[in-house]
């Protein structure tokens, strides 16, 4: 506690207005990731810009491999490198002032081609996905600095929970003020779209654009105003990543002499990065698919983003009952599960083996969402991944802890950090290729099994991370 005070950090565990000013940013980012890659503006590029569910999942998935070369090719020299650089604020001032119009402006991305272009509205979008990558790494060095190592977790929690609700109230707000006006007859809603947004335009689709730039500018100022910034070190930009990428080779050497951490970090490669795509695409996908407008999206997005909260309550429950390693296989299992549910499900079929007609079937409820059957079990399907996949999350981290030396964790959690970007371009990658050599958007979306089972096949290999709390219980 006293080094902590003698170095200007928080000692008392307790989240002072920095620690809460870091942990607010991460709830203005986390939007844009919920609004624009997930769930509403992506699925409306594939579905309405390119005006093609399999061309669009195909476009999508090329320009998404490109922004993951290129997070490839740089976050793992920024996040090995920034303790050498020193000061961080002013460099994340920056990537914050250029994520903000470039995602603001993906509001002129007009169905007619009047605005931007395609390949232009996909050049903005993937600069703000590559941006936002160094934008984590950034903000996560300025942690500890933010709440003091005994405040870490209360931050890194609050970040999270907050993360999560201005994702929901942002998708709440979206289906109240523009997607259900003029559909339903409630009192609550809006006889018509706020600010006279027009939906023959797509306007309703589009403005979550500016939603997600407001999101992230307004969450950026508390922390640019109150959490403190890491000390100037002096050391010139260059020479700090020449050190940066010594750093990382240490990093490397050091996992080497642990086999089965090795195999661990080596296998999530594949998993998580399946289990992104699972995400990423789900939205282009039922869109696609599934047929589904941007009500239907909406209301998608609401229920999986709270469905995804159970998914650290399984984590924790899975881990304590048959040890964290067990539990991940079970995660990235009942994700493969899920994935295969979804190739089997269609308007007029249900899990690959019911024919469902909606035009003789009667409605489930009288409901603005999801009167038929299939669009039900479409959803179930979805609340499976949502919770299985947040809880591999969390299932990862306590997995490395018990695999790996206490007192090495800084070197493992570093390698583990950059296994998270390195593969973001292989999801991507087996996305497109199996979407144009079948010509479908479920050939494109089979792909991410093979990563999912990949990954589920390495841990058979790694030894410990069983009940025992120790490293190598």
């Amino acid at each position: 506690m006293k080094d902590q005070a003698d170095h200007g950090l928080p000692a008392d565990g307790r989240l002072n207005r920095g620690g809460v000013a870091w942990s607010i940013f991460e709830g203005g980012r986390d939007p844009f990731v919920i609004l624009i890659t997930i769930y509403i503006f992506m699925p409306y590029v594939a579905g309405s810009m390119i005006g093609d569910p399999v061309l669009g999942q195909e476009t999508i998935s090329r320009w998404q491999q490109w922004a993951g070369w290129a997070v490839m090719a740089t976050a793992p020299f920024i996040g090995a490198s920034i303790d050498k650089v020193g000061q961080r604020k002013g460099w994340l001032a920056l990537i914050v002032g250029l994520m903000v119009p470039l995602c603001a402006a993906l509001w002129w991305a007009k169905p007619d081609g009047s605005g931007l272009s395609v390949g232009m509205t996909m050049l903005f979008a993937m600069t703000v996905q590559v941006l936002f990558v160094y934008n984590e790494v950034l903000h996560n060095s300025l942690l500890v600095r933010a709440a003091g190592l005994s405040g870490a977790h209360r931050a890194s929690g609050l970040a999270l929970s907050l993360g999560n609700l201005f994702s929901v109230l942002a998708l709440i707000f979206t289906a109240w003020a523009f997607a259900l006006p003029g559909k339903v007859d409630w009192s609550w809603v809006p006889a018509v779209p706020l600010f006279g947004l027009d939906p023959a335009t797509h306007e309703p689709e589009r403005v979550v654009a500016w939603l997600a730039a407001g999101l992230l500018f307004f969450g950026s100022i508390p922390l640019f105003l109150w959490t403190p910034d890491a000390p100037r070190t002096g050391t010139p930009v260059l020479r700090a990543f020449a050190q940066g990428a010594a750093e990382l080779w240490r990093m490397l050497k050091t996992i080497s002499h642990f086999k089965d951490a090795a195999i661990y970090i080596g296998s999530r490669m594949f998993f998580v990065d399946g289990m992104n795509g699972v995400l990423v695409y789900a939205g282009v996908y039922a869109v696609g698919v599934m047929k589904w407008g941007a009500l239907e999206m909406l209301a998608y997005g609401i229920l999986l983003s709270i469905f995804a909260v159970l998914g650290g309550y399984v984590a924790r429950w899975l881990d304590a009952g048959v040890g964290p390693k067990n539990a991940l296989r079970i995660e990235i299992f009942m994700t493969m599960l899920g994935l295969t549910g979804f190739l089997g499900m269609r308007p007029d079929l249900i899990l690959y083996f019911w024919p469902y007609d909606a035009t003789t079937a009667a409605p489930i409820w009288a409901g603005p969402v999801f009167t038929h059957l299939p669009d039900v079990v479409f959803v179930l399907v979805g609340f499976v991944n949502a919770i299985f996949i947040t809880a591999q999350y969390a299932s990862s981290r306590t997995l490395l802890t018990r695999i790996t030396p206490p007192d090495q964790t800084g070197a493992f959690f570093g390698v583990y950090a950059l296994s998270g970007v390195a593969t973001a371009w292989l999801a991507p990658t087996l996305v497109n290729i199996g979407t144009r050599a079948t010509g479908t958007q479920q050939g494109g979306f089979a792909t991410l099994l093979l990563l999912l089972a990949v990954g589920l096949a390495g841990l058979f290999l790694v030894r410990g991370g069983g009940r025992g709390a120790a490293y190598g219980a």
